[in-house]
């Protein structure tokens, strides 16, 4: 009884429910654990999808994620209705350039996936080819092995995946893609597995691996933000610290992601969410250095970024990842 005061305090169970709750505990404490449970669970969930759609853009990957989670809920009433019910083969390409969104999308799928019984932990793992390729025979395996082991439970997402498919018969990549293949198969109730990368390298891997495409039906493409996107991501970081721009260091920030867009992908200031961050938080470095100079700070002067602030901001070789 006291557990569930506490998270009606936390906000954790609404009243009603935690007055049916309490009602239940007296006679059948089981039922009542189960109840607060799953109000827990249903409140958590929409918490998740309050936080994907405060994600900027991205409506074709949001609408995808409903399906998704409209599909779980229905198949599983299906099975509980003695209907027949479709197996759910959840593993996905991600495909799209750096700083769209792909690895915010797939932290956000491994809370709604565990939040709908699909997978006990949720919890996202991330590696790349130096994490999954060894030095030599045998090694390999070991390692994906262990990034597997890690992931059970939860997402295992590969970035840049189609490099594992870059070094010819002999190279040990290969040995990493069928130790994934075979994961996929012994562990297909707690594993989902999503490879991710930019959109024609991904295709191109696909393609040349026929037995890759058909196990990934699902594949979701993230498009470049606009321009207004990114400076409604810009304004939102900026919020979040509890900085705000003059109108001049807006136009010079609007400006300089102009340019940063124009730059290819591969650079390490091209385009997208991560240039934003870069550009962003050189701007605040810029003007701590002007404020240490000037002396003598108002309030209003430790939030405000101005247009000197931004000159150059993002444009040398820093490397703010």
């Amino acid at each position: 009884m006291e557990d569930v005061l506490g998270r009606l305090e936390r906000g954790e169970a609404l009243p009603g429910e935690a007055f049916r709750v309490l009602r239940l505990a007296r006679g059948r404490p089981a039922e009542a654990k189960a109840e607060l449970s799953e109000a827990g669970s249903e409140k958590r969930l929409a918490e998740t999808f309050e936080e994907l759609e405060s994600l900027v853009g991205l409506q074709s990957v949001k609408e995808l994620v409903r399906e998704l989670h409209a599909f779980i809920v229905i198949q599983k009433e299906r099975a509980v209705r003695g209907l027949s019910a479709e197996p759910m083969v959840l593993h996905m390409v991600f495909k799209g350039n750096p700083g769209t969104g792909k690895t915010t999308v797939a932290r956000i799928l491994g809370r709604i996936l565990k939040a709908t019984g699909v997978l006990q932990k949720g919890h996202l793992v991330e590696c790349e080819r130096a994490d999954l390729v060894g030095e030599y025979i045998g090694h390999t395996a070991q390692k994906t092995r262990e990034q597997i082991r890690r992931a059970l439970g939860g997402i295992l997402f590969i970035d840049e995946a189609y490099s594992l498919a870059r070094g010819g018969e002999k190279d040990f990549g290969k040995e990493a893609i069928d130790t994934l293949v075979k994961a996929m198969e012994d562990h297909k109730d707690e594993l989902v597995l999503i490879l991710a990368g930019y959109r024609n390298e991904m295709q191109q891997f696909l393609d040349s691996n026929p037995g890759l495409q058909s196990r990934f039906p699902i594949q979701i493409d993230y498009p470049d933000f606009t321009l207004d996107e990114l400076m409604e991501i810009a304004d939102g970081m900026l919020a979040k610290r509890q900085y705000e721009l003059t109108r001049e260091a807006r136009q010079a920030l609007r400006e300089r992601l102009i340019r940063g867009r124009r730059v290819p992908y591969g650079d390490e200031n091209a385009g997208n969410a991560r240039l934003v961050r870069n550009i962003i938080e050189r701007a605040m470095r810029r003007q701590a250095l002007r404020l240490v100079a000037k002396g003598n700070l108002s309030r209003s002067d430790l939030q405000t970024i101005e247009a000197p602030d931004l000159d150059g901001a993002a444009d040398g070789p820093v490397d703010l990842k």
